[in-house]
């Protein structure tokens, strides 16, 4: 089973496939004054239990295939 990260801004209408290393980018524009890789674990963590979390204008989610 493989594990798809998407995101999606407060001003788009479809999610987008993200990298971890794209969505890292995003967390260090969206918080800067925060902890990007350990944010980026926590919302690692969230998604993968079937939350969305948001992060400034930037929605998170993941989709499992397979």
């Amino acid at each position: 089973m493989s594990v798809e990260l998407y995101t999606q801004y407060n001003y788009e209408k479809q999610w987008q496939k993200t990298s971890q290393k794209d969505l890292l980018r995003m967390i260090e524009e969206e918080m800067p004054e925060t902890d990007g890789p350990s944010t980026l674990k926590y919302i690692v963590s969230e998604v993968e239990k079937g939350r969305v979390v948001t992060l400034g204008s930037c929605r998170f989610k993941m989709l499992k295939n397979g």
